[in-house]
């Protein structure tokens, strides 16, 4: 069998970056001196002119980057999750979010992938605090190719984007040329006992989870949810109705992810179905190599397949 060609999607981040470069001259990054890091550092060799390190000043890069995009750049802000969203929310939400400008923020290292930079670096908050500024979309890819057709995506979108990456190389299961349609979910495979619908580098484990039930008669529809804000309401519901029970996979807490918008989705619409969450619980993270700290967790293929099983008990 051929090898598993795995890629970071931080990784991805910054090769797209460079494409689009090379194609538009109205592009602009940043970055708060984690260009080897983010991967950004890509776009410097190649367009020095047009990007910018800040120093390690998260606030001030948000605030230089509204300026820019109100003078009709199209930036891309980058730094790790954690800094990105948490310690420049202010800025984020007063100076991108209100005025409703067109700045991509390119958060990576998200989730406790991170590994060894342990819990101040490990970011499983930043889905819920994104999710909270009006307007913000909010993308989450689960391997190199679709996070590169994300980043393209992001930049023809008129507004705030959220681009959520990570550290880890995971498994490439899409295409090169995969379709990229913000605000809509993408059914992996089909099912009918149970739904799985799941974000990030969960999709790849929620795939595995469900080849490895399908050997014990179990049925599971998964579902990639590469957009979570805005959510997809409609592959939700009809995924309720035709499975009769969800499963929510993803590298954030429990609390404001996609479990919480899945949730909303299903509670406002009247006709709730069993549904349990795959994700950190409520805790923070802690220092270690990355697989371990994902199996530590409960964010493998097996633990998915857990809570498959326990709600299929539950319809």
């Amino acid at each position: 069998m051929a090898d598993v060609i795995k890629i970071a999607t931080r990784d991805a981040y910054g090769q797209a970056l460079v494409e689009l470069g090379n194609e538009r001259q109205d592009i602009v990054v940043m970055d708060a001196d984690l260009a080897a890091a983010t991967k950004t550092g890509a776009f410097k060799k190649a367009h020095p002119d047009r990007f910018i390190n800040t120093g390690i000043a998260e606030g001030n890069m948000m605030s230089i980057a509204a300026g820019l995009a109100a003078a009709g750049k199209l930036v891309f802000a980058s730094s790790f999750a954690m800094f990105a969203a948490g310690r420049a929310f202010e800025q984020i939400r007063n100076s991108i979010g209100y005025p409703h400008l067109n700045v991509k923020i390119g958060a990576t290292h998200a989730g406790v992938s991170v590994g060894e930079d342990g819990a101040t670096h490990q970011c499983c908050e930043d889905i819920g605090i994104m999710r909270t500024i009006p307007g913000m979309v909010i993308l989450n890819p689960a391997d190199g190719p679709e996070a590169r057709a994300a980043v393209r995506a992001a930049a023809e979108w008129d507004g705030p984007v959220y681009l959520r990456f990570g550290r880890l190389a995971v498994p490439v299961f899409n295409e090169e040329n995969v379709e990229f349609v913000i605000g809509k979910g993408k059914e992996l495979v089909p099912g009918t006992d149970v739904t799985v619908i799941a974000t990030g580098l969960l999709v790849n484990e929620a795939l595995i989870a469900a080849r490895q039930l399908a050997e014990e008669g179990v049925s599971v529809r998964v579902i990639n949810m590469a957009t979570i804000k805005p959510i997809d309401k409609d592959i939700i519901l009809k995924a309720a109705a035709e499975t009769g029970a969800i499963v929510t996979a993803e590298e954030h807490n429990i609390i404001g992810g996609l479990g919480s918008a899945v949730a909303e989705v299903l509670c406002e619409s009247g006709r709730p179905v069993p549904m349990l969450r795959v994700g950190v619980e409520d805790t923070f993270g802690r220092s270690g190599p990355a697989l371990e700290l994902l199996e530590l967790y409960g964010l493998t293929a097996p633990h998915i397949a857990e809570k498959v099983k326990a709600v299929i008990a539950m319809k």
